[in-house]
């Protein structure tokens, strides 16, 4: 079989608002993002909790349509899910029913492809887990299970692989091996990659940039283009650029961070005023 090369998988996030809600009890959850990601490029979205991130993924592949502005993949604008985006979720989603095989395969009978379990136990292999064909998901560990996550998804060979948070749940341990594995099938399908992750050590390390997003309702304050060499160690981690960066990504995180804080202790400082208290 062969792999789609880097000519595909261009991303562009065109001024996208999305607000949820109606009747007038909506929520703005991003406002005016944009972002472009290059062929095979891989690209972290960084920020506070709740800042939009997720949303801005799941909207790339379709889940949601953005109030306003819109979402281009090679030029087509993106209308709803699709083979060519694959999603990786923080919980692997895998059937316990099917086997480990069956699961990796399941998109592609979707789709009505009848020679699928070669190319199901290629991806297995790719991603360490030949062998583990015919177990079941609950005999496997957290790590193994988001595996096969990333095998279900790129059985498909999508232009684009949408990846929410999917290492948060592991051990320290097991979430340096899942991204050095990440390196490794990146750079042998060289699939653009949108990462969503809290963790900056996670970011540095991983991405091409670093797209860092403005607390809620969520803006793209400010792109860092990591320059480590690739393949990336993770020795890397204690070198200067590496140690620079970081405390650069943590200082416009911290701000908007504070911006929040300032933000909920006024409006609780709004409240005791009515209430007739003010706490000391």
């Amino acid at each position: 079989m062969t792999f789609v090369p880097p000519l595909k998988g261009h991303v562009d996030i065109q001024d996208v608002s999305i607000v949820y809600g109606s009747r007038g009890a909506t929520v703005e959850a991003v406002r005016n993002f944009t972002l472009s990601a290059q062929p095979g490029e891989f690209v972290a979205l960084l920020g506070s909790s709740g800042c939009g991130k997720s949303t801005v993924l799941n909207a790339v592949a379709g889940f949601i349509q953005p109030t306003h502005g819109r979402i281009l993949v090679d030029g087509e604008a993106v209308a709803g899910p699709g083979a060519e985006r694959g999603m990786v979720f923080q919980q692997h989603a895998l059937f316990p029913w099917k086997t480990v095989v069956e699961n990796v395969e399941f998109g592609l009978k979707m789709r009505g492809i009848q020679h699928r379990r070669a190319d199901a136990r290629t991806f297995l292999h790719l991603v360490g887990l030949g062998g583990y064909e015919n177990m079941y998901p609950a005999q496997l560990s957290g790590g193994m299970q988001q595996r096969v996550g990333i095998a279900r998804v790129l059985v498909n060979q999508p232009r684009v692989m949408l990846m929410d948070e999917p290492f948060a749940a592991l051990d320290a341990q097991s979430r340096m091996m899942m991204q050095e594995l990440l390196l490794y099938i990146w750079h042998t399908v060289r699939t653009t990659i949108l990462f969503v992750t809290h963790d900056v050590d996670e970011a540095i390390f991983l991405a091409d940039r670093i797209a860092i997003m403005t607390s809620r309702p969520g803006q793209l304050k400010q792109e860092l283009h990591v320059p480590l060499p690739r393949p990336r160690t993770p020795e890397m981690a204690t070198e200067p650029a590496f140690v620079q960066l970081k405390r650069e990504a943590l200082t416009l995180i911290r701000e908007e961070t504070l911006k929040v804080l300032g933000d909920w202790r006024q409006s609780i400082m709004g409240a005791n005023l009515k209430a007739g208290t003010v706490p000391h």
